[in-house]
């Protein structure tokens, strides 16, 4: 497999990469969707509701919390997860700009 090589792109280009990969697979979708939809920080009930396996939830999840769209805290022996505010905001700022660029009406295109 070749290199990325994504060194040679712009951070911001790297970062649009980034977000646009981890909503490259439905299961992430999902569990943000149901992070946003309970409106609280979520312990272990992901399996029920997506239908993974836990090591699958568990993937994911490390995903979406290296990127920072979620945050974790530990209470007890499990792991609760809700959404980061913060980078959320931050997230949709940089795609809005990015998704919101259009093209010229008169631009010399095929």
């Amino acid at each position: 497999m070749g290199l990325a090589k994504t060194e040679i792109f712009s951070n911001k280009q790297n970062q649009i990469a980034s977000y646009s990969k981890v909503f490259g697979h439905p299961a992430r979708v999902a569990i943000l969707e149901y992070l946003f939809d309970k409106n609280a920080c979520i312990c272990g009930d992901l399996v029920d509701e997506i239908g993974l396996a836990q090591p699958t939830i568990s993937q994911h999840l490390r995903e979406l919390k290296q990127l920072g769209l979620i945050k974790g805290n530990v209470e007890g022996t499990s792991v609760c997860y809700c959404i980061d505010k913060e980078k959320w905001t931050e997230m949709k700022q940089v795609m809005l700009a990015f998704l919101d660029q259009d093209i010229v009406a008169d631009s010399k295109c095929c």
